[in-house]
């Protein structure tokens, strides 16, 4: 089981979820605590300048970005549109 801290830009750009997304998002939740590479939820090493971070796919067009913390905790780093959010990881 993985310990999930949430950031304070994952916090804010959670809230401007389309409702639906943010419902979605809230199950997939409890897979990434259970199993951070569950099938479900397309867990992608990302590379280049974002080395060090993950992605998972909430539906085909919309991302959460996270890191891991050690091998018990991840930190969710921000969510949002697939078209822009890689620009938004710091």
């Amino acid at each position: 089981m993985m310990d999930i801290v949430y950031g304070k830009a994952f916090l804010k750009s959670a809230k401007k979820l389309p409702v639906q997304q943010q419902r979605k998002l809230a199950d997939l939740l409890e897979l990434l605590h259970k199993n951070p590479f569950h099938s479900l939820l397309h867990t992608k090493q990302l590379s280049g300048e974002l080395v060090g971070f993950y992605s998972f796919r909430i539906a085909r067009e919309w991302r959460v970005i996270f890191q891991f913390v050690n091998i018990y905790k991840v930190k969710l780093v921000i969510v949002g549109h697939r078209k822009d959010i890689y620009r938004k990881v710091k």
